[in-house]
């Protein structure tokens, strides 16, 4: 597979949902304005937009309406914001750079950091349970209801629980690709989920795009543990070397970094395999798998 048919796709996704996020993300007016404006700063202008591009695209091969896939790739897109805010504060990994300038806590304050987080989450699923969203509620209720699955204690949030009560205990290949399956995986399945229930979509295309973004969830979080013994901070616009430094186990101090990367290309040739059963409407989804292996940043 080739990279260039992916780069202005991505681009163009990038771009079109700054777009819907800024119009989805209120302008920041009255006493409570600084926590609307650190929810914009936290989500607008970064970061690649893959999951949003994995909604949209999904969402695509059943011919959903692109402007109501934006509304949940919104969705997504707030929860990951969210999820990085808080990833980033003191009590949690303690950054002080994210996308290429000071993270939210940095830029603001703690406080301010964390409702700023927890506001990102809630308007989320307000903008699921929105009739503009999808006109049947019962769309709307699975929407809502299996985000709060993927982000909640048995998803998202219980990853980041076992990645903050195991540093330097986990040694197993199985027990690191169990937490990045939910820290890192759970999103990235659930966006691709979301399109397929956007579309009503059958159970054998819906299980087949689970098991495809299970597969590129894993294969991108090596790509990422490569990139933060390998890669460039200015590329990347945040530090590198934080994983070796805090003392986590990851699948390169794990496997090495040869074998690391041969693994993350076996799981993006796997994630390809699971999307026979589309025609070519899903290519972008299968030129992605090469894209997050490959990326430098």
């Amino acid at each position: 597979m080739t990279l260039a048919p992916i780069e202005p796709a991505l681009k163009e996704a990038g771009t079109f949902m700054e777009d819907v996020l800024g119009e989805l993300l209120p302008e920041p007016v009255g006493p409570h304005a600084r926590v609307v404006e650190a929810m914009r700063y936290a989500t607008l202008d970064g970061g690649k937009r893959i999951r949003a591009f994995l909604v949209l695209q999904a969402g695509r091969q059943f011919g959903v309406d692109r402007r109501a896939l934006s509304r949940v790739a919104a969705a997504v897109e707030c929860v990951h914001a969210y999820s990085l805010v808080h990833d980033d504060l003191p009590a949690m990994d303690d950054d002080d750079m994210r996308r290429g300038k000071p993270t939210t806590h940095k830029k603001f304050d703690e406080a301010t950091a964390i409702l700023a987080g927890d506001a990102l989450l809630t308007h989320a699923f307000a903008l699921l349970a929105a009739p503009e969203t999808h006109p049947d509620p019962h769309v709307r209720i699975e929407l809502v209801a299996r985000l709060a699955v993927q982000a909640g204690a048995n998803g998202m949030v219980g990853g980041q629980m076992i990645d903050i009560g195991a540093k330097g205990e986990i040694t197993d290949i199985g027990h690191i690709t169990r937490l990045q399956r939910l820290k890192t995986g759970a999103l990235i399945a659930y966006a691709c989920e979301a399109g397929a229930i956007m579309g009503k979509a059958s159970l054998q295309a819906r299980h087949a795009l689970t098991n495809y973004a299970q597969d590129l969830g894993l294969a991108y979080q090596i790509a990422d543990d490569l990139l933060d013994v390998e890669g460039d901070p200015a590329l990347m616009g945040k530090a590198a070397g934080k994983d070796q430094s805090a003392g986590k186990a990851t699948f390169v101090t794990v496997l090495g970094p040869e074998r690391a990367r041969a693994q993350a290309r076996l799981l993006a040739d796997q994630a390809a395999q699971h999307l026979e059963v589309f025609d070519e409407k899903a290519d972008l989804l299968r030129g992605l798998t090469a894209y997050v292996v490959n990326r430098r940043a």
